[in-house]
């Protein structure tokens, strides 16, 4: 039986830690805007300083995610993407960089792809876990007990208008790293990440001993060194997925995605 990296996910996390600094997190869509240039936007992210990176695959509802998530989803799925590859995307990415990969998905793709087939291909394809954003924690019991089977981790999303108690029984579900949802609402960039952020970073690590990572909102290094001051990891998806939206051409793209990257990672290393 294959197993996951999420080992790789906790060494990687607490690593930077170590460094009195917090993690970069890159989030970027599988086939997105092709298989082969989604797989080396991620290695140009890793490159610029990305220490995990989540792979988003693609759905045709992705009701968390703003609207430069979804143009790109629109445009990975009108080019054919499929599961596969979004599991080659894992495979190759990781085996390029040794870096840990996850897989952030809504539901309804794996239930209907199989629980024990999904996560035996992406232990298999070298993949940390995967970030489940509409699982509900009750629900999850299933999906549980095949990442655990197979060394992924199973991370769920906290958000601001979550209770205390529920924020428990959530982190004492998860595994990895706990995400933290800094607004309510959509991802996409903002102009500040504010103080809600920090206080369900306080309220979350009250009942848990995993890592908090920050996401929805970062798009800069000054927000970045900002989230980095109180969180563990600090999540950016929307402004790398505009940066290659934008570029004239995929190497245009990849060296826009790289510099944000080398920016971020300044960010994160707290002055």
């Amino acid at each position: 039986m294959s197993t996951g990296n999420i080992q790789l996910l906790s060494d990687t996390l607490a690593k930077a830690r170590s460094e009195d600094r917090a993690a970069l997190v890159a989030y970027l869509p599988a086939g997105f805007p092709t298989v082969d240039g989604g797989i080396e936007a991620v290695k140009a992210v890793i490159a610029g300083g990305a220490d995990v990176v989540e792979i988003g695959l693609p759905h045709s509802d992705p009701v968390l995610d703003g609207a430069v998530i979804q143009t790109a989803d629109d445009i990975a799925l009108r080019g054919g993407v499929k599961i596969a590859d979004v599991m080659r995307t894992v495979r190759e990415a990781y085996e390029a960089t040794g870096v840990p990969i996850l897989v952030m998905t809504y539901w309804n793709p794996i239930d209907r792809y199989g629980v024990e087939r999904f996560t035996a291909e992406l232990a298999a394809a070298g993949g940390a876990g995967c970030i489940l954003p509409d699982l509900p924690v009750q629900e999850s019991d299933l999906w549980r007990e095949h990442a655990a089977k197979h060394g992924l981790a199973t991370v769920f999303v906290v958000a601001p208008s979550s209770k205390d108690e529920r924020l428990a029984t959530i982190t004492a579900a998860g595994s990895g790293f706990v995400y933290a949802a800094s607004l309510m609402g959509v991802t996409g960039t903002r102009e500040s990440v504010g103080q809600e952020a920090q206080e369900l970073v306080r309220r979350t690590r009250a009942t848990t001993e995993l890592p908090v990572c920050v996401g929805l909102g970062v798009s800069n290094a000054a927000q970045a060194k900002q989230v980095a001051g109180f969180a563990d990891g600090v999540i950016v998806g929307s402004a790398f997925v505009k940066l290659l939206l934008d570029a004239p051409d995929l190497s245009a793209g990849l060296e826009a995605v790289r510099a944000l990257a080398g920016d971020l990672a300044e960010g994160v290393r707290r002055s």
